[in-house]
This record gives structure tokens, sequence and C-alpha cells, in this order.
């Protein structure tokens, strides 16, 4: 994919790969022509959006929805509206930034400032994505655990063989696919599916009232300015933010618009197309929060193992309905996050963002290595890597916040988006949403990063 594209300010792409070409180089229909072309079918105009949701949705997230669910009951389902209004607004922020320039991110970052900023940010998403990396592992070992009874007559099979054989699968997947992009929409989208089927079917199991969900959505005047009833806010509500507000994956939308193969003529598309995911995002999260609400509350949940065992009250299939939707958001998380760290982190350097090249693909394969490393270690000791938490943690509180401004930044340059800058109304949001993930990255360094480098250099007395 050339990087070498027009600049000029409010321009549409005007490198060659990107003009009339997807992702794979493929003539893509009306793109660079009078306009005259004929709308798209509504499936073929959405897709990025999708894949990052199942960024979003992932063992993490389910773990985290299901503790406030467990906890709050319904209350603090306003809370999931916030994060993924917040969420939308950098979806939109690189979604623009994509389809204006044509230009990949890391490359608008070298000329707007200096390699060493895109080689930096890079490298800090590319072990945001190593640490997540290592949770959809766990995410998946989880999944396949409830049906051990069912595997164990293979002869010398064990859980960890099949966390080895999907990561062999996920780097096969990477390397046999010419058109890498169209793959991976096609397989996401097939996910968000079973996602949505099996978890709308145990949200029927818990027989949530439809009023009490809709309350929940209300944001309670008393409890945001901290007085009254439910005014605690626990590690749980801060992890349903931190993993619905995840700024790799709202980065990782400018490479997908682009791999789409939409230019500026596409700018509506890729708007809808960003709408599209977050609502799934939150369609899901809610379902999940009621869920717990309904089936499980005031339960302690730990990982994901502990909900299925949970369900109990569904009886063998709705159990196994739970697992099947575990297992597509850990597999689909498991694939698109490893894709977010291994291209921003080879276009952060220079050696290109495009599916055809070697060096994202390598890179990428990379941060499937290292997530299926530790989670190996943490499955044969039976104890949490802490070394690793702690690290994944300091360079969340670090990037999250630097992401966000970057797109701020670059989404504010005249010379950068000419006329389709950013208005009041997305400065305002994101602005917002800055804030949250400063005050959450202040939090996170002071209560969880801290203490424990603290213990290590023996300062905590």
């Amino acid at each position: 994919m050339s990087e070498s594209l027009d600049p000029t300010p409010g321009s549409g792409p005007g490198g060659a790969d990107s003009a009339n070409t997807d992702g794979a180089g493929n003539a893509v229909d009306g793109v660079g022509g009078a306009g005259s072309a004929p709308r798209a079918k509504w499936y073929k105009r959405v897709g990025p959006g999708l894949i990052t949701a199942c960024v979003v949705i992932g063992p993490g997230s389910i773990t985290t929805s299901s503790q406030v669910g467990a906890r709050y009951g319904y209350s603090m389902l306003w809370v999931v509206v916030l994060s993924v209004m917040l969420m939308l607004t950098f979806m939109t922020m690189a979604a623009r930034l994509g389809v204006v320039t044509g230009v990949s991110s890391g490359t608008l970052i070298t000329r707007q400032s200096r390699r060493w900023l895109a080689a930096v940010l890079s490298c800090s998403v590319f072990f945001i994505s190593a640490a997540f990396q290592f949770g959809n592992n766990l995410g998946i070992y989880a999944a396949m655990a409830e049906f051990e009874s069912a595997l164990t007559p293979v002869p010398g099979l064990q859980l960890w063989h099949l966390v080895v054989l999907f990561n062999a699968l996920a780097i096969s997947f990477l390397f046999v696919f010419h058109n890498l992009y169209k793959a991976v929409e096609r397989l996401m989208m097939a996910f968000v599916g079973v996602m949505l089927i099996s978890f709308a079917i145990n949200l029927a199991f818990s027989r949530p009232n439809p009023l009490d969900i809709l309350y929940g959505m209300i944001p309670p005047i008393w409890t945001l300015w901290g007085a009254g009833e439910g005014a605690e806010i626990d590690l749980s509500l801060l992890g349903l933010v931190g993993t619905t507000l995840v700024m790799s994956g709202a980065y990782f939308q400018a490479y997908l618009v682009r791999q789409k193969g939409w230019t500026k003529r596409d700018l509506g598309d890729g708007l809808l197309d960003a709408r599209v995911g977050a609502v799934l995002m939150m369609l899901i999260t809610l379902m999940l929060i009621s869920t717990a609400a309904g089936a499980l509350p005031g339960e302690q949940i730990n990982d994901a193992r502990d909900i299925a065992k949970g369900l109990t009250i569904f009886g063998t299939f709705g159990r196994a309905v739970f697992c099947i939707g575990l297992f597509s958001a850990a597999y689909s998380s498991f694939l698109v996050n490893s894709m977010v760290g291994g291209f921003v982190l080879s276009d952060g350097f220079g050696w290109g963002s495009d599916p055809r090249k070697l060096a994202p693909r390598l890179a990428t394969t990379g941060v499937l290595l290292i997530g299926m490393i530790v989670a190996l270690i943490t499955i044969a000791s039976g104890t949490r890597p802490m070394a690793a938490i702690v690290f994944g943690q300091a360079v969340t509180v670090l990037a999250s916040p630097a992401v966000a401004a970057v797109l701020l930044w670059l989404c504010n340059k005249r010379d950068v988006m000419g006329e389709d800058r950013n208005g009041w109304g997305l400065n305002l949001l994101g602005g917002v949403g800055l804030i949250t993930l400063l005050a959450m990255a202040y939090y996170t360094a002071t209560s969880k990063v801290w203490p424990e480098v603290a213990k290590w250099v023996g300062l905590d007395g």
C-alpha cells in the first residue's frame, strides 16, 4: 500500500492503492468515478464498525459487564450508554480521518510531528493489544473448559492444546487470505451474529423486567453527585468503562476504513458504519448486564468461568449457549485485537499498513505469540503473572489518553482535514472522553500500578 498519498488538505486519497481499490488491491466500483454509481447495498456499507465492536466485546468486557450486573442490578446501565457514546465519538473521528485524508495515521503523525512520536504511540498500542490478548486466550480456555467432558475422550488432548491450536489457526488466517480485510469482515459479521443470538437467548432465560432496563439507562442525579444509595463506585464499574472505551480499537478504525476501500465520497457510509458498530457494542453489553442482574444477583464473579457456572438455572442448554457466545467474543476479539497491535506497530515504524505486506502480518503474529505465551504460563502455574499485568496497566495508563489526544489533535488541523475537521460537538464529547481517560489513568496509576511497583522496590513500608 503506497503511503505517499496526496496530502492536499480536504482531498480524498490520492494514491493508487486507495483511490479505486480495496485493501487487497481489488477494484472498488464507483470509487473515483463521476458520482453516478448506484448506491451500495446496506450490508456493503458497513464493516469496519462491526470489526471494532469485536475488539471491544471480549472476555474482559463480558466479565466486567456481568460483575456490574450482579452487584448493581440494572441501575448502572446508563454507564454503558455514556461509555459507548464516548467510544462512538472517537470511532467517528478515526473514520473521518481515514476516509478524508486517505493516509495512514502513522504517516500523518510523522508528517505533522516526528517519526519518533508515531513509533512511541504505535509501541504503546502494540503492548495494549498484547495485554488484551492474554485475556482473550484465557477466555477461549474458559469457554473450552465448560465443554471439557466432551473433549476428554480424545486421547492425550488437554485444554491448553486448544489454546495453541486456535493461535495457530489465527496465524494461518493472516497468511492464507490475499484479501485479508474482506475475510476478516465476513468472519466478524458471523461472530457478531452468533454473539447477538447467544446472549439474547440467555437474556430471555433470565426474564428481565423491561421497565427496570429502561429505568437503568437513566442517569440518577444523586449518584452522579456522589450522594445517596449506590454512590459507591467499585473496580467492576471502572472496568466496564475501561473495556468499552477502548482507544486502540477506535484508533484502528482509521485503518479499517482505508482497507475497506472507502474514500472521501464514502464519508457518509463511514459515519453510518461507526454508529452501527457502537449500537451493537451497546446492545451486547446491555444484554450481558441485564442477564447477570436477573440470574446472578449478589454472586461473586472473578472470571468468565464463574459466569458459566452460575448459570445453572438455565440448564445445560443455557450454559452451552453462553459458552458459544463467550467463545465467539473471545476468538473474534482474539484475531482483530492482534491485528490492531500488529498493523499499528508496523505503520508507526514506517514499514507500512497494507494488509498485503509481510511486516504488519509478522507484527500481528508477534501479538498473538506474546498473548499465548503469557496465558500458557498462567494456565500452567495457576497464578496470575503480576509483572505482565502491571506492565500492561502501566502502558494503558499512558497510551489511552495519548491516543485520544492525538486523534483530537489531527482531526482539528485544517491542513490535515480541511473543511472536514471536527466541529464543536465532536470536540466537546472528545474532551469529555479525554478527561475520563485521564481520570481513569490517574486512578489506575495510584491504586493499582504504584502499589505493586512499591512492593517490588521495597517502598511499601
